[in-house]
């Protein structure tokens, strides 16, 4: 099985629009513990998914011109399509509950800052796909840490979505890393895992209330990252992507 073209992910992207998983006829009944728990990242992760992807679309369609793949612009374009969905779900849930959006955030301002200055889409991928890793633990956690059915069922569609992300993500990631020398292949797998690793313990710094009204403790969180670390970065797994064996990675 190879891996996916452009044109697939434009056409999965296309048809994903199409769904509407999320019943908003439905009336929020967070309970007050639950809202304390869960507020500020809610609020923080609303943030987080409104960017307008500018300088992404930017670093992809340079790639594009030095690789050929002229259709991967338009799917980075709905792939941060998606992504502001989940922002404007997230954002209306909480004009709902009665409570503000944030304007700013450190750590997504840390995240703007480092997006803006970084023109390479290796960088980019990597920070994406690492991100989308952690989501995917924090939304089921905050789906787990809430009986609101309307937030269950946001969260539960923005899972559905990131399951394919991380995977659009990590063939472009070994896209990339394929096109590397053995030694640089190395090297870069070892970057790639000390960022991933980083990362993952500053988003449970930030979001550990949430994830322990989810279920989810330090050990089983790390325990959790390292197997998507293995499955999204590493040398093994992108070079099983990179030769077109994609069966032997499969999703985390």
């Amino acid at each position: 099985m190879k891996t996916h073209s452009s044109r697939y992910w434009i056409d999965h992207f296309t048809r994903n629009a199409e769904f509407r998983r999320v019943d908003w006829n439905l009336v929020p009944t967070i309970a007050t513990g639950e809202r304390r728990a869960i507020l500020r990242s809610l609020q923080a992760w609303q943030l987080g998914e409104t960017s307008d992807g500018a300088h992404l679309l930017l670093a992809a369609t340079r790639y594009a011109e030095t690789t050929g793949d002229t259709e991967y612009p338009d799917a980075v374009r709905l792939f941060i399509r998606e992504e502001q969905k989940h922002g404007d779900h997230l954002g209306r849930y909480l004009d709902l509950i009665g409570e503000p959006r944030l304007s700013r955030n450190w750590g997504d301002t840390v995240f703007r800052w480092v997006r803006y200055h970084n023109a390479s889409m290796e960088l980019w991928t990597l920070a994406v796909i690492t991100v989308e890793s952690t989501a995917q633990v924090f939304y089921r956690a905050m789906r787990d840490a809430t009986g609101c059915p309307l937030l269950r069922q946001i969260c539960a569609d923005i899972l559905i979505d990131e399951a394919a992300h991380v995977v659009f993500q990590r063939e472009r990631l070994s896209s990339i890393f394929r096109q590397k020398s053995p030694l640089a292949q190395r090297f870069a797998s070892h970057a790639y895992s000390i960022f991933f690793s980083s990362v993952v313990m500053v988003v449970w710094a930030a979001h550990r209330r949430v994830f322990e009204a989810g279920g989810v403790s330090l050990p089983h969180y790390v325990r959790k990252m390292r197997v998507k670390r293995r499955a999204v970065v590493g040398r093994k797994v992108l070079i099983a992507f990179s030769r077109g064996d994609t069966a032997r990675a499969s999703a985390p």
